[in-house]
């Protein structure tokens, strides 16, 4: 129920503004220096420079070089990818639906006290709700089925205070 937000890349994945691309750069970068990189290029170092052990000493650094790139490029980056597809999204909160609309269960009561639903992450989840203190002294209803904006949310005891949104 939240509106889109802006995306910062064209179509082709390019980012949109020179800022950007330079924060995409640098943060490649700073990205050598993760502790699954260093990891991953220096055990592709030690084992390159033991393979290479019978070449001359140029070209066993060398060799180690290129292992070490190769290592974390072909083997330890592409795994790490394919791990990280069965990753989930985030689990949403009640408390994440701050400023979501609540479809009213039930019609208020003259307390400006009543029942709404509101969905979270996929569920649909029932609260008690409070109409805020300007809704009440102006007497505004809500009826069953009416949209309220959720304003503030106490998810300890399951409770709500809503209001009328503007139209």
């Amino acid at each position: 129920m939240h509106a889109g937000h802006a995306h910062t890349a064209d179509a082709h994945g390019a980012p949109a503004n020179a800022a950007a691309a330079t924060s995409a750069h640098g943060s490649w970068f700073f990205s050598l220096f993760s502790p699954r990189v260093l990891f991953a290029l220096l055990v592709g170092f030690g084992a390159g420079g033991l393979l290479a052990l019978p070449l001359g000493e140029p070209w066993r650094a060398g060799a180690a070089v290129l292992a070490a790139a190769a290592f974390e490029g072909l083997l330890v980056g592409p795994l790490w990818r394919m791990l990280f597809r069965f990753e989930s999204s985030p689990a949403t909160t009640l408390e994440s639906a701050i400023e979501d609309d609540a479809r009213a269960v039930m019609g208020f009561d003259a307390n400006g006290q009543g029942l709404v639903a509101l969905d979270v992450d996929g569920q649909v989840v029932q609260l008690l709700a409070t109409l805020s203190t300007e809704d009440r002294a102006r007497g505004a209803r809500v009826r069953s089925g009416d949209l309220v904006r959720v304003s503030s949310i106490d998810a300890a005891r399951h409770r709500c205070t809503v209001r009328i949104p503007e139209r």
